[in-house]
C-alpha cells in the first residue's frame, strides 16, 4: 500500500446540509450531488462524513449499475419489516411507523468516504442512496462535514 504525504499540508474544513425528498419509498441515489459539493468547494483529499438527522430513513453504499439490486433489497427490507399494525405498539403516524424506525436501526445514519485528487473514492460500481422507509415521503436532511486539505 502506497502512502501519499505532503509537507504543504493545509487542513480544510467544509459543511454544509443538504435536503433530498424521496419521489417515493425505497433507495435513491443522491451520488450525483454529494460530487457536486466535493467539486464546487475544490475538496482535494481527506475524508467525508455524511450524516442523516432523522430515525426512519437510513444512508447507504450500494451497487449503482443494476437496478436489480436496489429493487431485491427493498423487497428483502420489506419482508424482513413487515409494515403490519397488530406486530408493533408505536403507530403515531401510521401503519409504516414502526417498521419505519426498524428499518433505520438495521441500517446505518452516518457513511464515511475518502476523497482524494478532488473525487469520491468509490468503487466502480458504488453509488451512495438515501434509503427512505416511509410511505409518504418527507424532506431528509443530510449533513455533509469534511476534514482534509
Amino acid at each position: 500500500m502506497d502512502a501519499v504525504t505532503s509537507p504543504q499540508f493545509f487542513k480544510v474544513f467544509a459543511q454544509a446540509s443538504h435536503t433530498v425528498t424521496a419521489q417515493q419509498q425505497g433507495l435513491h441515489e443522491i451520488t450525483e450531488d454529494v460530487s457536486d459539493w466535493v467539486m464546487e468547494n475544490a475538496l482535494s483529499a481527506g475524508l467525508l462524513t455524511l450524516y442523516i438527522r432523522h430515525t426512519s430513513a437510513s444512508l447507504l453504499i450500494q451497487e449503482n449499475e443494476d437496478l436489480d439490486v436496489l429493487r431485491d433489497l427493498e423487497d428483502f427490507f420489506a419482508a424482513l419489516v413487515p409494515e403490519d399494525a397488530e406486530l408493533y405498539r408505536h403507530d403515531a403516524e401510521g401503519p409504516d411507523d414502526m417498521p419505519a424506525h426498524i428499518k433505520g436501526a438495521l441500517t446505518q445514519t452516518h457513511l464515511s468516504i475518502p476523497i482524494f485528487d478532488g473525487r469520491l473514492l468509490l468503487g466502480r460500481y458504488q453509488g451512495i442512496f438515501v434509503f427512505e422507509h416511509r410511505r409518504n415521503p418527507r424532506p431528509r436532511e443530510i449533513i455533509l462535514h469534511f476534514e482534509g486539505q
